[in-house]
């Protein structure tokens, strides 16, 4: 059912994937609230830089406030009406959720929980909300779809956005709210974050320093440009979920309900090795790389691989952009950005 959308609350907008969002929504004329708490995660400098590129679109509000305080973001629902709800406000990272758990309770459990009251409180006609495609966690069998159990998370950072796709299903069941997870695949593009491998590893190979290779380059990712989860996120935010009448608990199907709930992949569904990529990005910069070879990581899964069916079923829609066309788009970005 296509749903049409004048005033979107977009959270985490100083983000990657939110100031992508905002920005495409704002060109196409809706009306955008930001919300972001500026965290120092990475350099809050690029998240300023991003927010500074919506501030000039008039239909745009920004509010530097934390989905953990309540009382706020209930100010915010309160002197607004939104139509659509996007939450893509994290604390991101696998990795670094061995290093500070709490954050990532504080951001995607209690905050996460504040925006489904918030919902609640002040209704929207549809929440979507980005899950991950870590929550695949143990899982070995490719692809990856939404239709498979996924209850052997590998990383508390997974095991949190798993909760999020729980916690919004018994919001839906409780007080009707239409819900839509997103499992995103390995984003990546211009404006991406200095702590995913693409960042990274650009930054090492011009500086001369070697880029770190977990799992001794064993590993494939299904990477996804970042205007194609974009899209992906637009049709689905005006594509209200729909109970499915053939729904049973005595075989419940995880990704479908007999409320108005979906979970979708968003991936590129063309995963590729890690040794692969690395060529990609040298053959963009035209320099080699140093390689330093490590084991792999703990709450690292090796493979991953995005079965989208059901997303295109949906909105007719599937990811196009080549990786070597993406990665070429992010060093044209990054030396631009940097004065390189």
């Amino acid at each position: 059912m296509a749903q049409k959308f004048k005033h979107v609350l977009v959270t985490g907008s100083a983000g990657f994937i939110g100031f992508h969002l905002a920005r495409r929504l704002l060109t196409d004329g809706i009306t955008v609230t930001g919300i972001d708490n500026l965290n120092p995660y990475y350099d809050v400098r690029l998240k300023k830089d991003r927010i500074d590129l919506l501030a000039p679109f008039s239909t745009f509000r920004f509010f530097q406030t934390d989905l953990g305080d309540l009382q706020s973001l209930e100010k915010i629902f309160q002197s607004r009406q939104f139509d659509v709800v996007v939450n893509l406000a994290a604390q991101a990272g696998v990795r670094y959720s061995l290093k500070n758990p709490h954050a990532y309770v504080n951001s995607n459990l209690t905050g996460f929980v504040n925006l489904l009251e918030c919902c609640r409180h002040y209704p929207v006609k549809h929440l979507v909300f980005a899950s991950s495609s870590s929550v695949y966690g143990a899982n070995t069998k490719m692809p990856f779809s939404v239709h498979h159990n996924v209850d052997h998370p590998v990383s508390l950072y997974a095991a949190t956005k798993k909760s999020n796709e729980l916690m919004a299903h018994a919001y839906s069941h409780l007080y009707d709210i239409p819900s839509t997870g997103l499992r995103f695949f390995t984003v990546y593009g211009p404006w991406g974050r200095p702590d995913m491998a693409l960042f990274l590893f650009t930054r090492s190979i011009l500086a001369g320093d070697p880029i770190q290779v977990f799992n001794h380059g064993n590993m494939k990712r299904d990477f996804t440009y970042i205007d194609d989860i974009v899209e992906g996120v637009i049709r689905i935010m005006g594509h209200l979920p729909e109970p499915n009448r053939n729904w049973s608990g005595d075989a419940p199907d995880p990704g479908t309900s007999y409320l108005p709930y979906r979970i979708y992949n968003i991936g590129n569904n063309q995963p590729v090795s890690l040794l692969r990529f690395i060529e990609l990005i040298e053959e963009a910069l035209g320099k080699k790389a140093v390689r330093h070879l490590l084991d792999l990581q703990p709450g690292d899964v090796v493979e991953t691989y995005a079965n989208i069916n059901d997303l295109f079923q949906t909105t007719g829609f599937k990811p196009i952009t080549p990786l070597e066309q993406g990665i070429k788009r992010f060093i044209d970005w990054y030396k631009s950005y940097y004065g390189i």
